[in-house]
């Protein structure tokens, strides 16, 4: 990395561009930075090579416009972005970002049902759970992998995700027993069956600052009885919502309904106008390939273990 400036009236960001693979894009590719201080004042919009694009000479205001958005684009590609980038002076801010080719598609080539089981068990034991036997669960998997493959990119987004936040005891993906297999993995959720006991894990994590709770759950999950969205960053938290209602007996425990999902805001108000009423008009669900893009760079920037599910994007 370059030296650091030593003029205190600016600061300097590295721009690092990452594919589909979760690696850095080959050297030379052609990307087009567009930066916004605080004040939404553009300050570049060019193009660079990347992967890794130092900018020097950025403002320092010493408030809210030191708050920087990033948005990077390349030929072929979506956009991706991240804001706030806060900036200092006399030091180097990094932004990670994530570009997916427009048509790229999954692959779950680390995936498979052997490789799942070895390498990721505790997803594996969950999406077994309940078939007669392991050749039923391989085939159920298989099927889901063939024939709906956003909505295992789905549950796996989530279950990385959930495994990532630790409650006072466990981790939410801990408690779930069971996923409902009927016509209930999708391609923005999951039912599924959990003990209990989450929820009072849950309201002590909301007690610490982890999540807060969300007023109201039956307008947008019909028959909640309880809703909590983690808030530790921007874009793209998990939102655990329970369906206390209805319950089911899995090995000796009295078993509630879950639905996991991410949101791509973190604000109600944006999730609403900005998700839920575009989805609605548009007849689409919340695409676990944003979802990704999101919930990757919102962990970088939060400096995280790295949201790894067993696919990529390619």
């Amino acid at each position: 990395m370059p030296d650091t400036a030593t003029d205190p009236t600016s600061g300097s960001l590295m721009v690092n561009i990452f594919d589909g693979t979760r690696q850095l894009v080959r050297a030379g590719t052609q990307v087009l930075l567009r930066v916004r201080d605080g004040n939404q004042k553009e300050l570049v919009n060019q193009y660079y090579a990347g992967p890794s694009i130092p900018l020097t000479g950025l403002p320092i205001y010493n408030n809210g416009g030191d708050n920087y958005t990033v948005v990077a684009s390349s030929d072929g590609c979506n956009d991706a972005g991240f804001l706030p980038v806060k900036i200092f002076p006399h030091a180097w801010q990094s932004v990670d970002l994530l570009l997916l080719r427009s048509d790229a598609d999954f692959n779950f080539r680390d995936a498979l049902w052997p490789t799942l089981k070895q390498a990721h068990a505790s997803f594996a034991a969950l999406l077994a759970h309940g078939a007669a036997d392991d050749n039923a669960a391989g085939d159920r998997y298989s099927q889901l992998m063939e024939t709906q493959p956003a909505s295992l990119a789905s549950f796996f987004n989530l279950a990385t995700a959930m495994s990532a936040i630790n409650l006072p005891v466990g981790t939410p993906l801990d408690y779930i027993k069971e996923v409902i297999w009927d016509n209930t993995l999708e391609q923005d959720r999951f039912f599924g069956w959990a003990d209990p006991k989450i929820i009072a894990q849950v309201k002590l994590a909301t007690l610490q600052g982890e999540f807060a709770p969300e007023l109201d759950p039956w307008i947008f999950h019909p028959s909640a009885t309880s809703s909590w969205k983690q808030i530790q960053f921007g874009e793209a938290n998990v939102q655990l919502t329970f369906h206390e209602g209805q319950t089911k007996q899995i090995d000796g425990t009295n078993c509630v309904m879950i639905e996991p999902d991410i949101d791509y805001y973190q604000d109600l108000g944006a999730h609403f106008l900005l998700e839920v009423v575009v989805n609605a008009v548009s007849h689409t669900l919340t695409d676990p390939k944003q979802v990704y893009v999101l919930r990757w760079i919102a962990g970088r920037h939060a400096g995280v273990p790295e949201f790894n599910p067993p696919y990529v994007i390619v």
